[in-house]
């Protein structure tokens, strides 16, 4: 089902790490008909107006790359917050895209959906064959309910929505905030901090700390009192707060043991990645043309379907089996420890201090390695190397607070 350059695309989340990145993918393919709103013009989680918004945009595509995201700290402390806030937005944006006649919609997720001991590397497969890791259990569940979303809705309904599930993103505009942002913006902002306080370059420190101010939580503020910590802060204050979080003149201490491996893709190829499902594959594509074409009585061949026939949707068909796990991974295949992808920022920084893992603080899932092959059997391989992607994210953190 294709999309020409004149169809209006809606992406929700285009602020943020891989929603900016879609947004100006697209720009670069000639696709000029797009649509963003910001949380404070359209908040995903209110029902009515979601609505209200398709109602007057009437989207042709939708990516949805919103979401309630954070590392093992802020999912600890937001449990409810990550299973409701996600689920909220999916169903609204999904059924709303339906109801609306949207003719493709792409779904981003997270691999943290697998199992915690699930065999690597993983396969889509895996999905639900075993428990999930207990850390960040609600935001996975939340994902897996948006990929099962898409899914039953192709198949009882014939629309055509494609789930992805990215490895571990870092790029242009992360979240670097202390309090909630994943493994590796966090450990650069860290190490970076930690360089500065030792070099003195209090002008840096007070300029990063106002682009990005702390809002202490409660076991913080019995430390330092009420309000955020930005760069207008008595010097004492901002240091207590900085080592709240591990950050001391030359020293930086890491939750974890630095054992766990991870596997990490570039924003901006998982953009790439992302408009090339949305232009290039279709929900056939993923399960077989004949098996698609058959499931529903009313459906043509292009998985479009006459929604005044009341006949055009699938259902159980015990003959066809069972059609699940129509997500698609996308990562790079590549993996490394905690500990080495320390070193790579700390070498990016040119920190000369230390860095201590806390093994008393929890490391996460042990391994989280995908199987990239049927991403591959789809057309697309990813770019840029660990090696290059962490030194090109210093430059953007390092560039946005000079």
């Amino acid at each position: 089902m294709s999309l020409d350059k004149s169809s209006k695309i809606y992406i929700a989340g285009h602020h943020g790490l891989v929603g900016s990145a879609i947004w100006n993918n697209l720009k670069a393919r000639g696709y000029e008909n797009l649509v963003g709103r910001s949380h404070k013009e359209l908040d995903l989680t209110d029902q009515y107006a979601v609505e209200k918004f398709f109602d007057e945009e009437k989207p042709d595509a939708v990516v949805l790359a919103a979401a309630f995201v954070g590392g093992i700290m802020a999912n600890s402390l937001y449990r409810a917050d990550f299973i409701m806030q996600n689920m909220k937005m999916q169903c609204n944006v999904i059924s709303n895209a339906y109801s609306h006649g949207v003719k493709k919609l792409l779904f981003l997720g997270s691999t943290c959906i697998y199992p915690k001991d699930a065999p690597q590397p993983m396969k889509e497969d895996a999905l639900l064959t075993s428990p999930l890791e207990y850390t960040n259990e609600e935001y996975a569940i939340a994902k897996i309910a948006g990929l099962k979303m898409c899914e039953s809705y192709n198949l009882q309904y014939g629309t055509n929505y494609i789930a992805v599930m990215p490895t571990n993103l870092y790029g242009p505009n992360d979240n670097f905030h202390l309090e909630n942002s994943h493994v590796m913006p966090a450990m650069m902002r860290k190490i970076y901090l930690a360089k500065l306080i030792h070099d003195g370059a209090w002008d840096m420190i007070e300029k990063d700390m106002d682009k990005r101010p702390i809002n202490p939580d409660d076991k913080l503020r019995q430390t330092i009192g009420e309000g955020n910590v930005d760069g207008k802060n008595p010097k004492d204050r901002i240091l207590k707060a900085l080592e709240y979080y591990g950050i001391y003149d030359n020293k930086v201490v890491l939750w974890g043991t630095g054992k766990p491996l991870r596997e990490f893709l570039w924003s901006e190829d998982m953009a790439d990645a992302s408009v090339h499902v949305l232009l290039n594959v279709d929900f056939k594509d993923i399960i077989g043309i004949e098996k698609y074409s058959s499931v529903f009585y009313g459906a043509k061949v292009d998985g479009t379907v006459d929604r005044n026939n009341s006949e055009g949707r699938g259902g159980a068909i015990p003959q066809l089996g069972e059609i699940r796990n129509c997500h698609i991974n996308v990562g790079t295949g590549k993996e490394l420890t905690i500990k080495e992808l320390s070193e790579l920022v700390v070498k990016a920084v040119g920190f000369e201090g230390t860095v201590e893992f806390d093994a008393s603080k929890p490391d996460g899932t042990p391994r989280k390695l995908i199987d990239v092959s049927k991403l591959h059997s789809l057309g697309w391989t990813h770019k840029v190397e660990i090696e290059d992607g962490v030194e090109k994210l210093f430059k953007w953190y390092k560039d946005g607070i000079s």
